[in-house]
């Protein structure tokens, strides 16, 4: 039995994997060792890891790594503490291959335990550019520690090869969040309004924002740009989902507390909606709007027009369905007036999603299953693409 260690810490990310630990959870052939860490572990985002529990799925570890802090000294911190227990775990574990998906700074920390442990790396979404966050760089560096590479376009998988990893190592299998958006079975609008005490009225709209990392003390007055635009528009209902554990992460969560607490009439707030409740929201709202990648990558599965905000996505692949705008509160209203409109609405409705892929958890588990039985070599050479001068 070969061991997979799978490491998540974030609500979404764990949503985007189930598919992928589920196959190696009921494989004859692989052993998985789950890892939880940063935000499943904190009362203050939820203690998600109990969501994981009750889906079946045995934690092999918790990894401690929060700070009760979101400035750049207290993230900075946090990295520490988690260099330190994935260093502990993959000594006590000695796992045969680490499958991480994402750029977040959890993960940059178990990429370079596992690096140093001399055990291998599966990294999923390599190769996407988002110019406004930290992720951008720390996707890159996961990418270098990494052996197997699962791109969600052929152009991602193309940047991949481009940072020198070797074209027979990289695999283009497109997202695995449009895989679990077409295989979920949803909730129905009245199951889903009750179990989040919402009404979705036919002006519903999805909230997500998160601090642009790469920019200093931006954060509040770019929410508040967003609120005031979100204030004068009292026809719609309002469903926030709130912010991560990033460098100013508190200061746009109490905001929504704030904002939600004066229209609580048409304005919910969540932590965590989890994976099923989140991607049946979708399906009854008319936009998504912030600067989560699951506005570019999921909603246009789903018809849905995107209000992209600033720079934080800068630089992904975007369906037509997704109209990127600057922070100022007039580009907001003006882009939210055109999401809205009848025209935009039949847009992207017939807007092919780029991401789709076919079979991708599949994919990635045969993929890494093969691999690990011909067995995969640490040391790496630097491909060399041939470039125009």
């Amino acid at each position: 039995m070969k061991k997979v260690c799978i490491v998540t810490g974030t609500r979404a990310e764990y949503g985007l994997l189930k598919p992928v630990m589920d196959k190696v959870h009921r494989s004859d052939e692989m052993e998985l060792q789950l890892v939880v860490t940063g935000m499943h572990l904190s009362t203050e985002f939820g203690l998600t890891y109990r969501e994981i529990e009750e889906d079946g799925y045995p934690i092999t570890a918790k990894v401690e790594m929060l700070l009760s802090s979101d400035t750049t000294v207290g993230v900075t911190k946090s990295m520490g503490v988690a260099l330190l227990g994935f260093a502990d775990y993959f000594e006590a574990h000695r796992p045969d291959i680490v499958v991480i998906l994402g750029d977040r700074y959890e993960m940059f920390m178990a990429a370079s335990a596992a690096m140093v442990a001399r055990i291998p790396i599966a990294h999923i979404h390599g190769g996407e550019l988002t110019g406004g966050a930290i992720d951008e760089s720390i996707r890159h560096s996961i990418t270098k520690m990494s052996h197997l590479h699962f791109t969600a376009t052929e152009r991602y998988r193309q940047r991949v090869i481009q940072l020198g990893e070797p074209p027979q190592t990289v695999f283009h299998v497109g997202a695995l969040g449009i895989e679990n958006a077409r295989t979920v079975q949803l909730l129905s609008k009245e199951a889903l309004e009750k179990a989040i005490d919402f009404r979705f009225t036919d002006a519903a709209i999805m909230v997500t924002y998160h601090p642009v990392t790469l920019e200093k003390m931006t954060s509040e007055g770019q929410f508040r740009n967003l609120l005031d635009v979100i204030d004068r528009h009292k026809e719609l209902s309002v469903i926030f989902t709130k912010a991560n554990s990033d460098t100013d992460g508190r200061v746009i969560n109490a905001m929504i507390d704030d904002f939600v607490k004066e229209n609580e009439d048409r304005c919910r707030a969540y932590t965590s909606l989890g994976q099923l409740k989140y991607l049946s929201a979708l399906q009854f709202c008319c936009a998504v709007v912030g600067n989560s990648s699951s506005g570019i990558i999921e909603a246009p599965s789903f018809g849905l027009p995107t209000v992209n905000i600033g720079d934080r996505q800068k630089g992904r692949i975007c369906a037509e369905s997704v109209l990127s705008c600057g922070n100022g509160a007039r580009e907001i209203e003006a882009a939210l007036a055109r999401a809205l409109s009848p025209e935009f609405q039949k847009i992207a409705a017939k807007a092919e999603n780029p991401y789709e892929g076919v079979r991708t958890s599949d994919r990635i588990v045969e993929t890494i299953r093969q691999s690990l039985d011909k067995g995969i070599d640490l040391k790496k050479e630097f491909y060399d693409k041939e470039f125009r001068t």
